[in-house]
């Protein structure tokens, strides 16, 4: 077969270090922005992106060439540093070791799509936590509880 297609997405999640409460609704739409520049430089497809103050999910198609590691890496590393450069906080903007990534199936893409847009309204009921420990357990991840939410 001379042709390679594919339908990959994976919906990710990752904290600000120490879930504080830095990315402010004065330019997180920049910063959204900003990330988006990244996947698209990477050659990856950003569909959907959205959070709160202390975290933020993405929902990205990628192509099989991608190492979703090195492209959540680089999304952190440069988003990071284009907040210390722009001093956007008081001291040093750190997002938090690891991060979660989940497999969408092409009929999920809008459920995904709908539950990242809704950000707020979702974390009127839920803390981050709390969705982030379903989330592990509706994929079935097993996970020890004592490090998922270390200052690290």
């Amino acid at each position: 077969m001379a042709n390679t297609y594919t339908q990959l997405y994976f919906h990710i999640v990752f904290a600000v270090k120490g879930r504080k409460n830095h990315i402010s609704k004065k330019w997180k739409d920049e910063l959204y922005k900003y990330i988006t520049g990244i996947v698209t430089n990477k050659n990856q497809k950003l569909m959907i992106i959205n959070g709160m103050p202390d975290h933020i999910h993405l929902l990205i198609g990628t192509k099989p060439n991608c190492t979703l590691s090195d492209l959540v890496r680089d999304i952190k590393a440069n988003s990071s540093k284009w907040i210390n450069q722009k001093q956007l906080i008081k001291g040093k903007f750190e997002w938090q070791t690891g991060f979660g990534a989940f497999t969408v199936s092409q009929s999920g893409v809008n459920h995904v799509v709908d539950y990242i847009k809704n950000q707020e309204k979702h974390h009127r009921k839920k803390s981050f936590r709390e969705e982030y420990i379903d989330a592990l357990n509706a994929y079935e991840i097993d996970f020890n509880s004592e490090y998922i939410f270390t200052d690290d």
